[in-house]
């Protein structure tokens, strides 16, 4: 047994575009350490796939950990029972069902307005124009933070996910963070008398009338706006861009031969918008002929295992048309995204379908970069709207 390989990064450039080192690892240290982040990097799919579910080894249980101390032990950071109490308490706010026969229909409205909004305008950032305040609008609902606006939302939601991902210790970057969390826990104050008085299938209302804790009910919340926010509004402006960038597949969901789901399903894919989770190893272990030691941090790598080589061909192309049945975008394990039902119907069910039926000739108006692997997408988005 042995010790894992050691792997540098530059911080700057795997920020900016980390599949390229990814590859390398998933190539020859499929299980390798990086000082530069403190852990121990799961690069290849069916290690990911395997070891997500093994939550005796890999525990989501971290007390030390940057998002327990950040926002608050929520139920992503519990195993076992207490993990899925909280699951289920939620579950009522997000299951199919509610997404179908409530948030669906407040999802168009909203998307609808800021559609409207852009009416007579020729040139937007999809990202911070569109993207943005349909997401926006959408977890507000969700969350039953109605009193912060979506300009609001979107700037503490990005604040945590800076925060969760400040491995390398910036202290503006934890103040931001701090500050954040402070703005949610006001909000969440202001409106607790609201639902009690008129309950709702906001998270506030489903957890507080479960009878869950407020100081996890405040952590769940802020979990549900570090997850709610950045990823749909990167996933929708993402998928857009992959889409324009692929005329010919834009061309076959238009025709019907293909659907705005596929696109979604294969864009998250293809640049997950949630590249990581983390995990602390609870006891010995060994993997792959690698040992790894109790208390040391392992990245689970969704953005590398779902261009993994071996499990898909092609694998750094987009191709809508691919069997995406091993991809795990959501995550594999208990800690599937309890929210991937609300995100679907929002991004492909409404997002996607509304912009392309208002602005049929759509068109990129500029370069689009993009960054981050823990979390990525793109940073803006010039398009020529083309009328309506």
């Amino acid at each position: 047994m042995s010790q894992p390989a050691v792997i540098h990064v530059a911080l700057d450039a795997f920020w900016r575009d980390p599949y390229p080192v990814l590859a390398e690892m998933r190539a020859r240290a499929p299980v390798a350490f990086v000082p530069e982040l403190g852990a121990v990097l799961l690069t290849r799919r069916d290690d990911v796939f395997t070891c997500e579910k093994n939550v005796a080894v890999f525990s989501s249980w971290q007390p030390g950990g940057l998002m327990t101390r950040l926002m608050g032990e929520n139920m992503m950071r519990k195993d076992g029972a207490p993990h899925q109490a909280e699951r289920k308490q939620m579950f009522p706010s997000v299951s199919p069902v509610t997404v179908r026969d409530h948030w669906r229909e407040r999802f168009v409205a909203h998307t609808s307005n800021v559609l409207d909004a852009l009416a007579g305008t020729t040139e937007i950032d999809l990202v911070a124009d569109y993207a943005m305040p349909v997401s926006a609008h959408a977890l507000r609902e969700i969350t039953g933070l109605v009193n912060l606006t979506p300009e609001r939302m979107n700037a503490v939601s990005q604040a945590m996910i800076d925060g969760c991902a400040n491995y390398a210790g910036d202290t503006e970057v934890e103040a931001r963070c701090h500050a954040a969390t402070a703005e949610i826990d006001a909000a969440i104050d202001a409106r607790l008398g609201e639902v009690e008085q008129a309950p709702d299938f906001g998270l506030l209302s489903v957890l507080s009338r479960a009878g869950q804790a407020l100081d996890s009910v405040r952590a769940n919340i802020k979990l549900a706006i570090s997850g709610g926010q950045n990823e749909p509004r990167d996933a929708i402006a993402g998928t857009a861009w992959a889409l324009l960038t692929h005329p010919e597949q834009l061309a076959a969901v238009r025709a019907g031969r293909a659907t705005w789901q596929q696109a979604f399903e294969e864009y998250a894919r293809w640049i997950s918008p949630i590249g990581m989770s983390p995990r602390r190893i609870a006891a010995p272990f060994t993997w792959n002929g690698v040992d790894l030691e109790p208390e040391s941090r392992v990245f689970l790598m969704f953005g590398s295992a779902n261009r993994d080589e071996t499990v898909f061909e092609r694998a750094d192309a987009y191709d809508l048309f691919r069997d995406n049945g091993r991809a795990i975008p959501f995550g594999a394990g208990p800690h599937f995204c309890a929210g991937a039902a609300a995100s679907r119907c929002l991004i492909a069910e409404v997002a996607l379908p509304l912009l392309f039926e208002r602005y049929p000739r759509i068109e990129l108006a500029g370069e689009v970069p993009f960054g981050g692997w823990a979390f990525r997408g793109p940073l803006r988005m010039p398009v020529r709207l083309g009328g309506g």
